[in-house]
């Protein structure tokens, strides 16, 4: 079982920057690919960015350029850094993970709000 837990959400300014985090614990060998999606009112779930367990990266066309994601396996961690926020940005944001012992589990967090105000 894998927990994933959300932090770095909140209010900023059109053109701010958040960074936001994903700490997993629990039983974490095993956990390749990472993601981060997210979900405004009335629309869909998307996926912003992806980061393999190898490190390859993949975005989002809407945040290609200003959105990053990374991560440090060390501390079983995600990173999405996100500059020159837009009020389209506005929503909440999901941590997901691949984890792999075998078989292939998936996990989500509970998310995190980011609202970028105009």
């Amino acid at each position: 079982q894998v927990q994933l837990v959300e932090s770095g959400g909140g209010l900023v300014q059109a053109g701010g920057s958040l960074r936001l985090s994903c700490a997993a614990s629990g039983s974490t060998f095993g956990i390749y690919d990472m993601r981060w999606y997210r979900q405004a009112p009335g629309k869909q779930r998307e996926l912003v960015a992806a980061i393999t367990g190898a490190g390859t990266t993949n975005y989002a066309d809407s945040v290609k350029g200003r959105f990053t994601i990374s991560r440090d396996s060390a501390k079983n961690t995600v990173y999405l850094q996100m500059n020159s926020l837009k009020p389209e940005d506005t929503a909440v944001y999901y941590c997901n993970a691949d984890k792999r012992v075998g078989t292939v589990y998936n996990y989500w967090g509970q998310g995190t709000q980011v609202t970028v105000s105009s």
